[in-house]
């Protein structure tokens, strides 16, 4: 199998034109696409509807070019679309394709994907331990769709969980169930401590009597340095994305990870990208730059209130919410090394990488002047 990955701008939510010429040209093929991740100018929030309108724009598109319902398209692409492109990033989204068959080619690892859809969760299993072993077993089986033998070889994991509503509330009190929180911006962050627990678990990296259901959004010594996490009203399922390296899989393109341990850690950035063979000294050059195919990275304010000893007042500003003033500062701060704005940064990094920090993840291909 081969993996190829197309990042592509937009226009506005809806706008869909860049994927259209590609597949009118015949570089793309609809039936290869796995997977999407993108950005999209929403709020970020519980009704960022932004990414249900591309969603819906997207698997209308496909199912034209597929002759199939696009409603069938939805339970079978995982479409995982963060809201919110605060500062310099720019509204974009990232096309997972692979193709090929069965036998394994000669050579180093590649790039390898993975995909799986959980069945639904129950409004009443959000934010607990039911909804961290459907995580899992989707994760487990992601993995095994990807073809990926060593759990050493998964770089990076993307999961959309669902969230409380006040209508799925409602469903669950109607047949005597009660959900962990009605608050829905309180529910995704349970939600998105959920989908950590359960790449961990799948990972190795919690044993399942390592935690219970009080740990999550509080023991912060649990963490996965390889999940990204995101949660939304749009989905029912918990979505996944796995990414690794696998030698069932053959091109140039290969991905590496690297936690970051704070908003400033440009560390990780560089050394993420010396894992690919790209230097930064101090920024990517034009050349290198378009070996990149995606940058994917998760961020949380420190909750702590302080940055390397000094005091940020993200967490107290009422005007901002934290989540967009940590998305934008560092937003800037991976740009300005890759030298491309096109780049995932998504908030809400509970569990995911270091306390106060995230992960920051990149697909480069390993052929100079080739993305």
């Amino acid at each position: 199998m081969q993996a190829k990955v197309f990042r592509l701008s937009m226009a506005h939510p809806g706008d869909l034109s860049a994927l259209e010429q590609l597949v009118v040209a015949g570089t793309i093929h609809a039936a290869d696409i796995v997977a999407i991740i993108g950005k999209t100018e929403g709020n970020g929030g519980v009704n960022d509807f932004t990414r249900g309108y591309f969603t819906q724009t997207l698997m209308a598109l496909l199912a034209g070019h597929l002759g199939r319902p696009a409603t069938q398209l939805i339970r079978e692409i995982p479409c995982v679309l963060s809201g919110g492109t605060e500062g310099v990033m720019s509204p974009h989204y990232v096309l997972f394709c692979r193709s090929g068959g069965d036998v394994a080619p000669a050579g180093k690892p590649a790039l390898a994907i993975g995909t799986a859809f959980s069945a639904p969760v129950a409004p009443e299993d959000i934010g607990r331990r039911a909804h961290v072993e459907s995580v899992a077993a989707a994760v487990a089986e992601a993995i095994k769709d990807a073809r990926i033998d060593n759990l050493d070889d998964v770089h990076f994991v993307q999961v959309k969980c669902p969230c409380v509503t006040v209508a799925r509330a409602q469903v669950a009190a109607s047949v005597g169930k009660t959900v962990l929180t009605s608050d829905s911006n309180k529910s995704m962050a349970f939600a998105r401590a959920a989908g950590t627990f359960g790449v961990a678990l799948a990972l190795g990296e919690l044993q399942p009597s390592g935690f219970d259901d009080s740990s999550l959004l509080s023991d912060f010594s649990i963490l996965s340095s390889r999940a990204s996490i995101s949660s939304g009203v749009e989905v029912e399922s918990n979505e996944v994305i796995v990414l690794g390296n696998s030698p069932h899989w053959s091109g140039p393109l290969r991905v590496a990870h690297r936690p970051m341990d704070d908003a400033l850690d440009i560390g990780a950035i560089v050394n993420v990208l010396a894992d690919l063979g790209i230097p930064a000294s101090p920024q990517v050059s034009a050349r290198d730059k378009t070996r990149i195919a995606a940058v994917l990275v998760k961020c949380e304010p420190d909750r702590r209130g302080h940055v390397r000893g000094n005091r940020h007042t993200m967490l107290d500003d009422t005007d901002i919410n934290a989540q967009r003033h940590i998305r934008g500062a560092v937003a800037g701060l991976v740009a300005g090394v890759i030298g491309d704005s096109r780049i995932f940064v998504s908030g809400g990094a509970e569990h995911q990488g270091p306390d106060g920090g995230g992960l920051i993840a990149v697909i480069a291909s390993q052929d100079e002047g080739q993305a």
